[in-house]
């Protein structure tokens, strides 16, 4: 769980919030507790899919259905507001690790009467799901959460509401929504969803769970290539335990009228008690301490509870407008979307000066010299800082970049940028105090936000220098570690900049494969400027959904927000020319990054939420 940050609301409703659980493709997810003292889990929506009106009308009807679900395998739901500008809905939290992560990171492949279990309780909860007109659609790894009970489904139904801005299982610029290695047939070709497609999805989930991977591939090969053979190959079951492979093959038959129901799953699964090995039951004891012991600490933080209160600025809700199409077509493509509009903000480079200000503000090892604006900034703070806030520094979540520059105290000496998921901001902070290795920053303003009026203010931070290329940078209970960051009008890497061309798969586009196209364009400019220029163009479609002879044209472009490896561009804004047709707002940042795959490099675009990124080749 992570901390709380000045964006954040201290409630959603009656619960009061204690940190950051995570962000998926429809919002983002709290833990909070109720007024009677229980855990919960509150899922709060996008702005950009809060402002579409068919979007919040399916809400409101899965929730009303989730509500409906009972039974061991599924999270109550504990309350909602359809209704309010960004949509929540509340659900009991379950204080185990997700099946991907006991596999993937913490035991391994699980043996067969385990495998056997988690079919059983997985298909119990399937029947619940089922019985109240509901469809999961991303039953994966990672929506399975383990218990000293059992497995649990989380995120069950609210897939269904996202298929009023998606087509087939993609978000509005083509980006699977999901892993794409736990998908069903149908939802690879775009066609009707039934129950039988989280049979099929269960099966692919229980060769993770007794291997350790998808039994059609990872997406190392390509995503194209992985949901080619979902819908046309046979899975790949070796190293299966037999006793595993007749109920595993009845689950991943291609029609579905052949996959057996849930119910029939339930009648004929034997169980085990205990169900897990010693040392995966260990490690959820340990799992739900930690849960325990951080939810107390942030309670403890916000001392009592506080009265309901809405969304600060940050956190507000685009403007309502009327829903428009959403783009048909592109199976893979860039997973980061449209923002609202704004001017860019630059901002001049580094200062070389060392601090002129007496022994107390000289750089280690400096002179005390000056060689250009007098402030009490020592040489050794100057410059671009980069960090990683949320996730990895190979897979980020949310960053920061500070450029400092000579000032007084008072004056506006850094320039930041912090990208979220969702948004990017930009502004000014001001300088505190500064001695030989510790800066402080306080009051802010805003320059630039992507959407248009998200963006708050930065907290009070303070920067302590560890050595000439790194340096500790605290803002309240967060801490990270940061680097030094390119700076000056071209920013980009020299590997970057250049044209990519995604390649379609005509066993997945079919005959109009030449009418789908994706292209990514990459310039040299400073950390601020839109270096990237995404064009895309697909059929236009009729009422009924099929290809017309007329193409949609749309063109994003997005800021540069990060120049380390990867790089980290903002959510993108919709540019004139593009056509009606083309999603304005998706809010979704990304990452960059390039592979050399067979020969040649591959320029990968993720999103910064849980998926898979669009994969393009140079072309020039």
């Amino acid at each position: 769980m992570d901390p709380l940050n000045a964006e954040d609301p201290a409630a959603i409703g009656p619960f009061r919030l204690l940190g950051r659980l995570g962000t998926g493709g429809m919002g983002r997810v709290y833990l909070a507790r109720s007024a009677g003292g229980r855990a919960v889990a509150v899922k709060v929506v996008h702005p950009e899919l809060a402002a579409q009106d068919e979007f919040r009308r399916r809400f409101a009807r899965e929730v009303s259905a989730l509500e409906r679900v009972g039974g061991t395998g599924t999270a109550p739901v504990l309350g909602a507001d359809t209704e309010a500008d960004l949509p929540w809905v509340a659900v009991g939290y379950v204080p185990g690790p997700s099946l991907r992560t006991v596999v993937n990171e913490e035991h391994g492949p699980l043996p067969p009467a385990s495998v056997r279990t988690l079919a059983s309780g997985l298909a119990h909860a399937l029947t619940h799901i089922h019985a109240a007109g509901l469809v999961h659609r991303d039953l994966k790894p990672g929506n399975v959460l383990l218990t000293v009970d059992g497995p649990q489904i989380i995120d069950f139904g609210i897939a269904r509401a996202l298929d009023t801005v998606t087509d087939g299982g993609l978000t509005s610029t083509g980006a699977v929504v999901g892993s794409p290695g736990f998908m069903s047939p149908e939802q690879v070709r775009g066609e009707r969803v039934t129950p039988a497609s989280d049979i099929f999805c269960l099966g692919s989930v229980l060769v993770y769970a007794a291997t350790g991977r998808s039994p059609f591939g990872s997406s190392d090969s390509g995503v194209h290539a992985t949901m080619f053979r979902i819908a046309n190959e046979e899975p790949d079951l070796t190293g299966l335990a037999p006793e595993l492979t007749g109920l595993i093959r009845a689950c991943l038959t291609k029609d579905p009228a052949e996959r057996p129901s849930a119910t029939e799953l339930v009648d004929t699964l034997q169980v085990t008690d205990p169900w897990l090995p010693a040392e995966v039951l260990v490690r959820l004891g340990r799992h739900a301490a930690r849960v325990l012991e951080a939810e107390g600490s942030a309670a403890a933080e916000a001392g009592d509870p506080t009265p309901s209160t809405p969304l600060p600025p940050g956190g507000a809700a685009a403007p309502r407008r009327r829903r428009r199409a959403p783009l048909i077509g592109a199976v893979t493509a860039l997973a980061v979307a449209a923002a609202g509009t704004l001017a860019y903000t630059y901002w001049p480079g580094a200062g070389t000066a060392s601090g002129a200000d007496g022994h107390r503000n000289k750089a280690r090892g400096g002179t005390g010299t000056s060689s250009g604006p007098a402030g009490i900034v020592p040489a050794g703070f100057l410059g671009a800082w980069e960090g990683v806030l949320q996730g990895s520094d190979s897979h980020p979540r949310e960053t920061l970049r500070l450029e400092i520059t000579q000032g007084a105290a008072g004056s506006k000496a850094a320039v930041y940028v912090h990208v979220t998921d969702e948004r990017l901001c930009m502004g000014r902070s001001r300088l505190v105090s500064a001695d030989e290795d510790k800066v402080v920053l306080g009051e802010s303003d805003v320059t630039t936000s992507v959407p248009a009026q998200r963006c708050t203010p930065s907290a009070r931070q303070t920067l302590t220098l560890r050595s000439p290329e790194v340096l500790v940078w605290t803002s309240g209970a967060a801490k990270a570690t940061f680097r030094k960051g390119r700076t000056g009008s071209e920013a980009l890497p020299a590997k970057f900049p250049g044209s990519w061309r995604m390649r379609n798969d005509p066993e997945v586009f079919g005959k109009d494969v030449d009418r789908y196209t994706d292209e990514v364009t990459l310039t040299q400019g400073p950390v601020g400027s839109a270096v990237l220029r995404y064009e895309q163009g697909y059929p236009r479609t009729d009422a009924e959904g099929n290809p017309t002879s007329d193409s949609v044209h749309c063109i994003f472009t997005a800021l540069l927000a990060r120049t380390g490896t990867p790089l980290v561009v903002g959510p993108q804004t919709a540019e004139p020319g593009s056509d009606a047709e083309c999603a304005p707002t998706a809010g979704i940042a990304s990452y960059l990054d390039i592979v050399r795959y067979k020969g040649e490099d591959r320029l990968l675009v993720y999103p910064m939420t849980d998926g898979e990124p669009g994969e393009f080749h140079r072309i020039r």
